[in-house]
């Protein structure tokens, strides 16, 4: 992911779902980041969710495969 663009959230839910809409965001060249805050992670405790970034020129496409997803 580039740096320099603004970088936003676009899904929250279980590391699997995360995963698997990361993927098919890479299949339309779309990259993401998944990001988890624990505040537990010192613990090793696995997050319950995590979140999935994207920049922000990549949205409307984004978008729009989330909502395929989603359905």
């Amino acid at each position: 992911m580039d740096d320099k663009g603004d970088i936003i959230r676009i899904y929250t839910d279980t590391e699997a779902s995360v995963i698997l809409l990361k993927a098919r965001l890479g299949e339309e060249g779309i990259p993401s980041l998944i990001k988890n805050d624990s505040s537990f992670a010192y613990l090793g405790a696995a997050p319950y969710v995590v979140d999935l970034y994207i920049e922000k020129k990549d949205s409307e496409i984004a978008f729009r495969i989330l909502k395929e997803f989603t359905a």
